[in-house]
């Protein structure tokens, strides 16, 4: 692993990003990000992204953390956090920014327990795939403390399989339409992981599966949503 990410991170956060990240996947091109895109403050993200921060509530676990930009905000406002990622580099600049508890870190190897957990930014990508997402779920469900919450967004992407007639090309016999190989590059260098977009009545179902509740809060503007995911009583 390259750590094309983190590199990029920190290169902004110490003043040396005069690039942007290319990313593609598997059924798109290359488009470009831009690095300030993670640094963003909480007037300039997006309504789902603030709708998860303003229902976080007690201890909170940022799982994915990138830059920290939602985990700042959030300590700022006198949570207590614990910011998590495995990117070392993307770690190092949250302890720059001044997060106070960071940690370079699997979710899937956590051991504390918390009421809130933070999957943003397509929190559902650290599924990988269908069929390991109950497994994730179930091991997240260990770490909620009782009355408990997940709170996670993701994205249907069936709509780029979408052909000019309005039907869908999407193989019935292949993997689910949401698992995808990202790709990023940076200053010549690539990494390439899998990464999915679930849809909100798989994710519910996965949820079901081991005893989850799971309601949709809200839809965002991008065939994308918002979901709350807790305890059963």
């Amino acid at each position: 692993m390259n750590d094309v990410f983190g590199e990029a991170i920190l290169d902004y956060q110490l003043g040396k990003c005069k690039e942007d990240i290319i990313t593609s996947t598997s059924i798109s091109d290359d488009e470009p990000l831009k690095v300030s895109y993670l640094f963003r403050t909480f007037d300039d993200m997006p309504l789902l992204e603030q709708t998860a921060l303003n229902m976080a509530k007690g201890t909170i676990l940022d799982i994915g953390c990138g830059a920290g930009s939602h985990s700042l905000f959030l300590q700022e406002k006198g949570f207590e956090i614990k910011s998590i990622d495995i990117s070392p580099k993307a770690i190092s600049c949250c302890r720059l920014r001044g997060l106070k508890n960071v940690d370079v870190l699997n979710v899937l190897n956590e051991t504390d327990s918390f009421d809130t957990l933070l999957l943003l930014m397509n929190g559902s990508g650290i599924f990988k795939s269908l069929e390991q997402t109950p497994e994730v779920l179930a091991y997240l469900k260990t770490l909620l403390n009782k009355n408990g919450q997940i709170l996670v967004d993701s994205s249907d992407i069936k709509y780029m399989y979408e052909d000019d007639d309005g039907g869908f090309w999407v193989d019935a016999h292949s993997a689910y339409y949401g698992e995808l190989e990202y790709r990023v590059r940076y200053k010549n260098k690539e990494d390439s992981f899998l990464w999915m977009y679930l849809d909100f009545e798989r994710l519910k179902t996965a949820c079901t599966s081991v005893d989850l509740n799971c309601k949709k809060v809200m839809d965002g503007p991008h065939h994308d949503f918002l979901a709350q995911i807790t305890l059963k009583d």
